[in-house]
């Protein structure tokens, strides 16, 4: 396939016809100015920046470079496609997976089949507006002419789901491999505080491998060790157990965190953690890793998104 870089200047760059007002943040190149004041064509807030270099192919279709339209909404890529893996792509966990040149993805939890396949050119990852815009399951905005890329935050899904219960579908999943009176919470919570300080990795191989952690493989983790077998990621252990509310809470309790302004309505988990009893959980998170915080107070009382018990 015949590729062709071509650079634009973002100083010359016409606004984009269907850009409207609102807040913006993004990534930018050195020389670049962030494009403030940027919603998508249906209202929505939109991460937005000014793309300098892209590709065509032969066919005259348009290709971006995934890890700047990534950060354009604050998450983090981890290119492991090179050896074999995925490119994962999250905030503190991951929510997206692909390889290039496969249209097969993971994108919260379900397997999508893209329009375009990714490539890799000179080292990146590249991927077409409308393949970025399936993957993410949002709006994407792409003006060539000017470089200017709008990404609206992806939408839940599951919205309106209530106590675990999307409308119309029935109970809740429930996972009770093992009964609470089968699991001594004291001991999981022990054997959780074995890892503290082990370090943070975003989208971390197992374990036994790497001797790092991201906030899901830490949950499943501990765990897998008492019997139960967590899913991989925070957005699928958030479908398992049932919720419970802040006085209900007990020790070896999940809790699920939002992360403000990732998503339309903030309702998808970006985060989770062990509640270890008086008010603290155990989970982990940059540095140092594997840590104990306070839940009633502080970052993370503030975004608590709920709560969950699977024991």
């Amino acid at each position: 396939m015949k590729i062709t870089l071509h650079k634009k200047s973002a100083a010359a760059a016409a606004i984009l016809a269907l850009t409207l007002t609102s807040s913006a943040c993004g990534y930018y190149q050195q020389d670049q100015k962030p494009k403030a004041n940027s919603i998508t064509p249906s209202g929505s807030f939109a991460g937005s920046y000014y793309e300098k270099s892209y590709v065509t192919d032969n066919q005259g279709k348009f290709w971006i470079p995934l890890k700047p339209a990534a950060a354009a909404l604050g998450y983090r890529v981890k290119d492991d496609s090179t050896s074999g893996g995925y490119a994962k792509i999250g905030y503190t966990d991951v929510m997206y997976m692909l390889k290039p040149d496969s249209a097969q993805v993971f994108s919260l939890g379900d397997k999508v089949t893209l329009p375009d396949a990714p490539i890799r050119r000179n080292g990146q990852i590249y991927i077409t507006p409308t393949a970025l815009s399936k993957l993410l399951q949002t709006e994407v905005g792409w003006n060539p002419a000017s470089g200017e890329i709008n990404i609206a935050p992806p939408t839940d899904k599951d919205k309106g789901a209530v106590n675990g219960i999307a409308s119309g579908q029935g109970t809740p999943n429930t996972l009770r491999i093992q009964s609470a009176s089968d699991v001594d919470t004291g001991e999981l919570v022990s054997y959780a505080k074995k890892f503290l300080g082990v370090p943070y990795d975003f989208g971390a191989g197992s374990y036994e491998e790497t001797k790092k952690f991201d906030c899901s493989s830490f949950t499943r983790h501990v765990f897998k060790k008492f019997g139960v077998d967590l899913p991989r990621l925070a957005r699928d252990q958030d479908n398992i157990g049932r919720r419970v509310n802040r006085d209900d809470l007990k020790t070896g309790d999940l809790i699920f965190f939002t992360v403000p302004g990732r998503f339309e309505s903030d309702a998808i988990p970006g985060h989770v953690g062990i509640y270890i009893g008086s008010g603290k959980f155990i989970h982990t998170w940059g540095e140092p890793g594997v840590q104990i915080s306070e839940l009633d107070s502080g970052y993370w009382h503030n975004v608590i998104l709920h709560m969950q018990r699977v024991l």
